[in-house]
């Protein structure tokens, strides 16, 4: 049985994270070690901060939803690899030994930061746009098949799949930083949503906790994206590139 301040502390971590998630991604950093040092079994941790990560990556992709609409047709090209990853991910928690993502995820994560911070650069040199806010053939090929690796591990732990999607939507051409959060808030909410049905299926859910995080999840994840979309870009793309850098210290480390 939870204590009272066990139960204040979880929800509050929910809140965080839902609203650093809704901006940048890494929440997960925050609220599956608070339900470790709960006493959460690793493994149901990870399956219980799933179901209550969805739900603010959810409220986020309504705030969101304005900006989203001009890329309906970019968006279609990349829910099938989230739906396919996030249950190959799902799987793969149950089925395998986490040593393999343990040693790729840092590397990807500080990768994908460095692909958001020097996007211009890369655009350019692998020809995946033309400075403009579209996003050619090529593109939408590099798109689907790194998100279908992002949604796998998104689905396996997914800690900074959202840092890994705004450095692939750069690479592909996007450049509003609004616009790129709209669309990452949704394919989260697909990839965790997929693992979580997974998870809740094989029992592997505490759904007094999650419930109660969902709930903070959803009211930070809506709070957040309210607020960023009232700051200047530029400051939103150094907070996602120092969440970027501390993500991938933070799982170099661990």
């Amino acid at each position: 049985m939870e204590s009272v301040v066990g139960l204040v502390g979880l929800f509050f971590a929910a809140l965080i994270a839902g609203a650093i998630n809704s901006v940048a991604g890494g929440g997960t950093l925050i609220s599956f070690p608070a339900l470790v040092a709960s006493g959460t079994p690793a493994i149901l941790a990870n399956a219980t901060n799933t179901a209550a990560i969805w739900p603010g990556s959810l409220s986020s992709a309504l705030a969101y939803r304005k900006d989203t609409a001009v890329y309906r047709d970019l968006l279609w090209t990349l829910v099938v690899p989230s739906v396919i990853g996030g249950l190959l991910g799902a799987v793969a928690l149950v089925i395998t030994p986490p040593e393999l993502f343990n040693k790729v995820v840092p590397v990807l994560v500080l990768f994908a930061t460095s692909l958001f911070a020097l996007r211009d650069a890369f655009t350019r040199w692998l020809g995946l746009g033309d400075g403009t806010e579209r996003v050619n053939v090529l593109g939408r090929v590099w798109g689907f098949l790194f998100q279908l690796f992002v949604a796998t591990y998104g689905g396996y732990f997914g800690a900074g799949i959202g840092i890994l999607m705004l450095g692939s939507l750069s690479v592909m051409g996007l450049h509003d930083i609004h616009r790129m959060n709209g669309l990452k808030t949704i394919l989260g909410t697909l990839i965790n949503l997929i693992a979580f049905f997974f998870f809740a299926l094989k029992g592997l859910v505490v759904w007094d906790l999650a419930v109660l995080m969902a709930i903070g999840t959803i009211i930070g994840g809506y709070v957040g994206a309210r607020t960023a979309k009232r700051v200047d870009q530029r400051y939103i793309r150094v907070f996602v590139i120092v969440i970027g850098l501390i993500v991938s210290a933070w799982l170099f480390v661990k």
